[in-house]
């Protein structure tokens, strides 16, 4: 083990905290958060919604599984940088191919470890989400202030990783055929949606409404995503021309996208949601689930009110809006992860949903 740090993060407050480098020694401006999950982290790094963002593990062993072929959400991880308290090089799991620290280097993701995750942890729960340079420790303070000071976290997110071209995963006998659009979408949701008995249609982010009518789908899936739901008007505009027509089913940013189709309203979180234990109540059966989230933006429920839509689900720490449904359109969405991936196996019963709109729709 290195015996001088080699590597640093700056906040934009002027916080520093040191470290050693795994991964891609490049350095990097991203939005710092961080993430309560306990396993999972092959998921969270191939997590499309993590981009341009360095991710904050607060459990404080990672890496000991290594990587596995089946266990990426997409193909080429985009997130930002990954910020560890002991990272473990040494993985012991006969489905690991590689280490954590291999496939990081391949994408040029930086990794910092031997932080300390507590305090910053806390300091992002106090300060917000901000602003932070992976760096060189020989990078000044005032130098990595200046670089913060005058680098955006750029805005096109969604199209730098939603797919570009159209793609089937297809089934021998498949009862449904669902057009998928694709705004950074994790690939267990594929997965859900075939094992359900859906061919899936992947289709970029900024197809038209006029284009997925073509295909013929019986029902439309709004996937995850990462970034700011207000940059990708094109979605919003296109969900709204398919209210009605088809049942359509959202998760998280699709969530996000669907309420502002509506004429909703979404803010930015102080820090978000991130992790496999959030607790949600369902209001229509008054069960409590715990959810795997992750995002930074949520629906003003207050917003709800002049819209058709009717909330469906709350979270019971922060009482922000969890899903929503318009029954007359069979339009629903919720905020969290039923697919898990990581979290919990316990949310089939939104996909049965989707499912039974389906059905319902094809017998009238």
């Amino acid at each position: 083990m290195a015996t001088e740090y080699n590597r640093k993060i700056i906040l934009e407050d002027g916080q520093e905290y040191y470290g050693y480098a795994f991964g891609s020694t490049c350095d990097k401006v991203c939005e710092i958060v961080f993430n309560t999950s306990m396993v999972g982290y092959q998921e969270i790094i191939s997590d499309p919604s993590y981009t341009y963002q360095a991710v904050v593990m607060t459990y404080p062993l990672i890496g000991s599984y290594g990587m596995a072929e089946e266990d990426y959400e997409t193909d080429a991880p985009s997130i930002g940088a990954l910020v560890v308290h002991e990272y473990n090089d040494l993985p012991s799991n006969f489905r690991s191919v590689s280490t954590l620290s291999e496939v990081m280097e391949q994408y040029n993701i930086p990794g910092i470890y031997g932080v300390d995750t507590r305090k910053l942890t806390r300091s992002i729960r106090d300060g917000g989400s901000r602003k932070a340079l992976i760096c060189s420790c020989d990078v000044s303070l005032n130098r990595g202030l200046s670089i913060l000071h005058s680098t955006d976290i750029p805005r096109d997110a969604v199209s730098l990783v939603s797919r570009k071209t159209i793609y089937n995963s297809e089934l021998e006998n498949a009862e449904f055929h669902v057009v998928a659009i694709d705004c950074g979408m994790k690939q267990n949701i594929v997965r859900t949606l075939n094992r359900k008995g859906c061919d899936v249609t992947i289709v970029p982010w900024n197809t038209s409404a006029e284009e997925i009518i073509r295909l013929s789908p019986d029902g439309i899936f709004i996937s995850n995503g990462p970034g700011d739901p207000a940059d990708v008007r094109q979605t919003i505009d296109t969900a709204r021309s398919l209210f009605g027509k088809y049942p359509v089913f959202g998760i998280c940013l699709g969530h996000q996208i669907i309420s502002l189709a509506y004429g909703a309203r979404t803010y930015k979180l102080k820090f978000g949601h991130r992790g496999g234990n959030h607790p949600v109540r369902d209001l229509e059966t008054g069960k409590i689930e715990i959810t795997s989230q992750n995002h930074s933006y949520a629906v003003d429920i207050e917003s709800i009110k002049n819209t058709p839509l009717t909330v469906t689900h709350i979270n019971i720490l922060d009482n922000t809006v969890e899903g929503v449904k318009c029954e007359r359109d069979k339009v629903f969405s919720v905020q969290y992860h039923p697919e898990s991936a990581p979290g919990p196996q316990d949310s089939d019963y939104l996909f049965n949903r989707f499912i039974k709109l389906m059905e319902e729709n094809k017998n009238v």
